[in-house]
């Protein structure tokens, strides 16, 4: 069973457009901050220094499927945008949960791989982190930008 299952579903309409932006055929998404003190979380921090003072790092986790007959690139970046346009840029990580910035996703295949750390994991999903400050919760909603193929993007509102 997938955790928070719930959260992910209402979402996955607005994901169909993203996912056409980056050529893949569907994703899901689930997003929360994380507790460097959590066990689980710090699973996902790996490599990661203590966020600092007044900030916190925050997690966008992804399934993607590609159901197409030709492979398909994932984004090479990805950013947050909060209602006041302050913009947070995923950062890099060194965990096996990280998501695969520019990698490719085989035909009819999924991200994470199928027995993969971070599909047998507790969101089965690979993982975006971005750094936020405090008041990124303040100022929502915090919006995901997608770039795609040809200069397009995406969005989608991000829960918290």
């Amino acid at each position: 069973m997938v955790p928070n299952r719930r959260l992910v579903l209402p979402l996955l309409a607005a994901l169909a457009l993203a996912a056409l932006v980056v050529g893949v055929s569907a994703c899901g998404y689930f997003s929360r901050y994380l507790n460097p003190n959590d066990s689980e979380d710090s699973s996902y921090l790996v490599g990661q220094p203590a966020p600092p003072e007044g900030s916190n790092y925050f997690g966008v986790f992804f399934e993607v499927q590609n159901e197409s007959d030709e492979p398909q690139t994932l984004p090479s970046t990805l950013k947050i945008t909060d209602a006041g346009d302050q913009t947070y840029d995923v950062i890099p990580s060194e965990s096996l949960y990280a998501l695969d910035f520019g990698g490719e996703v085989e035909p009819q295949e999924q991200i994470p791989v199928l027995d993969s750390t971070p599909q047998q994991g507790p969101i089965e999903g690979s993982v975006a982190i971005f750094l936020l400050p405090a008041e990124a919760s303040d100022n929502r909603p915090l919006t995901l930008h997608i770039p795609g193929a040809d200069g397009e993007s995406a969005e989608v509102k991000l829960d918290l």
